[in-house]
């Protein structure tokens, strides 16, 4: 299987080319830090060659201002480092990879989470639906927008949790520019309606990731920083009237940058977060565009990974719940096994189960 093959990325030689993909699971503490059962989660899944070749860390806020749910671990305080320096290490000592995904919620926050002060966003355009206040669902804010003064601020985050990752022993870092959240509000036009330098054409809409890749690779370098983009899911409550025009631009700018990935989340039909019907997928446009490692994410099984690489849609295959329940996923595809059941009951906070305990194979 073209699968699972070695693949060079930057300066890392991967065994294989499955990747895990980011995964927000709720279990940090009370001051943001991840805790003891966190690190055996990532090293579960860390071996090189029966896990995954490389894991990209569950979103995690570059400030306070970046929060938006609950129990989600954050990038920006001494402590933080400290806690996610014991998950980079036992990493480490199964031989594995591991970037930290640095994460801004935007419009998606609350104000509980900001001192009682408005989420910031692109544009004053509050989401459809429920947002998570530290009290639980509640109907989305409007949100501020930015002004043209603070961005170079918000910026600044993003380079201060990318320095915080890098003393914290990642391996490099994945700017999480998908699924809505800040940089995303900025790229797609159904939220942003500004009239200055970010705002308008697509060439200004890409400004501020262009901004935040720039500062990521002052820390990183080049071959050490990853993008992950959603061009076409609607998940909290995003779109844009013409995905092409934007994100294939997009992706064309990241070649200015010679990156260690472009990771993108577009789902596979029928998958959670397949593009809504009538919206035509543009992976394969955006593939096209950029020249460097490109990662698929989206509803990908054994089979469908591999018709990605063998077709050339993807260099690499990005899987969640499947890594999420099979710590040694890629030994099962290797050797045909059967995989986990995952329970979606303890996705999302909670303690050991569902998290630590699903089982290796019997061979293990």
């Amino acid at each position: 299987m073209q699968l699972l093959t070695p693949y060079r990325l930057g300066p890392y030689e991967l065994k294989h080319r499955c990747v895990m993909a980011p995964m927000t699971r709720s279990r940090a503490d009370g001051d943001r830090a991840v805790v003891p059962m966190t690190a055996i989660y990532y090293a579960q899944r860390a071996d090189p060659v029966r896990g995954a070749a490389l894991l990209i860390s569950e979103a995690t806020q570059v400030s306070e201002q970046g929060i938006g749910y609950p129990a989600t671990p954050g990038i920006h305080t001494p402590r933080h480092v400290a806690a996610w320096r014991t998950v980079t290490d036992a990493v480490h000592a199964k031989g594995g990879l591991i970037y930290a995904q640095l994460w801004h919620c935007g419009r998606v926050s609350h104000s509980s989470w900001q001192g009682g002060a408005a989420p910031v966003s692109s544009s004053a355009v509050a989401m459809k639906g429920q947002a998570w206040s530290a009290n639980g669902l509640v109907d989305a804010e409007t949100p501020r927008a930015l002004e043209l003064s603070e961005i170079p601020g918000v910026v600044a985050q993003y380079r201060h949790g990318a320095r915080c990752a890098k003393e914290a022993g990642f391996d490099g870092v994945e700017l999480h520019a998908a699924n809505g959240y800040l940089v995303d509000q900025f790229l797609r036009d159904s939220v942003n309606r500004r009239t200055d330098a970010y705002g308008g054409s697509p060439a200004n809409r890409i400004r501020f990731l262009r901004d935040i890749v720039e500062a990521l690779i002052a820390v990183w370098g080049t071959s050490r920083v990853g993008v992950r983009l959603s061009p076409t899911n609607a998940f909290n409550d995003m779109r844009d009237s013409d995905p092409a025009s934007v994100f294939v631009p997009a992706a064309e700018m990241l070649n200015d940058y010679p990156l260690s990935f472009l990771h993108v989340l577009e789902g596979r039909p029928g998958s959670q977060l397949a593009p809504p019907a009538g919206v035509t997928p543009i992976a394969a446009l955006m593939r096209k565009a950029y020249r460097g490692a490109f990662i698929i994410n989206g509803g990908y099984d054994r089979e469908s990974g591999e018709q990605a690489i063998a077709g050339g849609a993807a260099d690499l295959v990005a899987y969640g719940v499947p890594f999420l329940a099979n710590p040694d996923l890629t030994e099962r595809f290797r050797t045909e096994a059967a995989l986990n059941a995952p329970d979606p009951a303890t996705f999302y906070g909670g303690t050991e189960k569902g998290y630590t305990d699903y089982p290796f194979l019997a061979t293990r």
